[in-house]
């Protein structure tokens, strides 16, 4: 699908084609969307004389973020929800752009939008009635969709603080900043998108009834909630790194001390067994059968005297 007309509101909902959707002006409201900018229906769906200029740059714009303007009777939205297939997108979010006045809305994504299936299936089921409904429904479905993504990020993060207390950091660096780098791409847009539909709730339009305002502020809401926990997220995730890279700085000291003890033992005994191993006359006792076995329970008390001596400083844990 490139490109789809639906009329509703007046008799049976249906598809028309969108050279019908252009000189409609019936009772009822069309909706006519695309969904490639490649499409060659855009020109068409933009070059219509109630579409200022600005509305038809925005349309066809190659990046876009949250938005709603006034533009005398009319309203340019912009949202942003999960694609179809997202990996398709350079962001995590696709958006869609409507221009949207009495008895009309025209629309446009870039890819696929995953609530654009429901839309279309509440507009056919004649649920959505007018254009104040169909981006109420957009709203609703987006911020829907988006809740259990945001959620997840938080759970993520949760297991993450789990395995930090049980000292598992090898393997957390990389969910760390996964998990922050997510937070911070949802919240480019989600934080603006709420800002957009508390400006659209407040706007005075004919075609939007106090019911769509309701539940626009409804989704707003929601949209202002998952910013929050998307900021405590990055937040939370920010303090995860901090303790993981002092945890990290922790263990190389700790191991750093034990190599330094090791080395501090085994200095003397080198001295030691190189002092004897010298090939000159005068050795003590080198040719005495039990010489080799004092050499070694020598050696032995005096690395036991120096571990005493680091436990006894409180250099290393008993």
């Amino acid at each position: 699908m490139s490109c789809c007309a639906i009329l509703a509101g007046d008799g049976p909902v249906r598809e028309i084609t969108p050279e019908e959707a252009h000189v409609y002006h019936g009772p009822g409201f069309v909706w006519l969307h695309v969904d490639s900018l490649d499409s060659p229906d855009l020109k068409a769906l933009v070059d219509q004389d109630d579409i200022p200029d600005v509305a038809a740059n925005a349309l066809m714009a190659t990046e876009t973020r949250p938005r709603c303007d006034r533009i005398d009777s009319g309203a340019l939205i912009n949202l942003r929800g999960p694609g179809e297939v997202p990996e398709t997108a350079t962001d995590n979010l696709v958006s869609i752009r409507m221009w949207v006045r009495k008895g009309k809305v025209n629309s446009v994504t870039r890819f696929p939008l995953s609530a654009m299936r429901m839309v279309r299936d509440q507009m056919q089921a004649g649920s959505i009635h007018d254009p104040g409904d169909l981006v109420t429904a957009f709203a609703r479905e987006i911020s829907k969709e988006l809740d259990p993504d945001i959620a997840e990020l938080g759970d993520e993060l949760d297991d993450c603080e789990s395995a930090l207390e049980d000292r598992h950091v090898y393997q957390m660096r990389s969910a760390i900043a996964r998990v922050r780098a997510e937070a911070i791409n949802y919240r480019r847009f989600i934080a603006p998108e709420r800002d957009a539909l508390t400006t659209l709730a407040g706007l005075e339009f004919d075609w939007l009834a106090e019911d769509d305002r309701l539940h626009i502020r409804e989704a707003a809401d929601r949209f202002a909630r998952m910013a929050e926990e998307l900021e405590a997220v990055r937040e939370r995730a920010a303090l995860l790194h901090e303790q993981l890279t002092d945890m990290r700085a922790e263990q190389v000291d700790q191991r750093s001390l034990y190599i330094a003890v090791v080395a501090f033992i085994f200095l003397p005994i080198t001295f030691i067994t190189g002092l004897l191993g010298m090939n000159v006359e005068g050795i003590p006792f080198a040719k005495e059968p039990w010489a080799f076995w004092a050499v070694v329970a020598f050696c032995m008390l005096i690395s036991f005297g120096v571990l005493g001596w680091f436990i006894r400083r409180n250099w290393i844990q008993r």
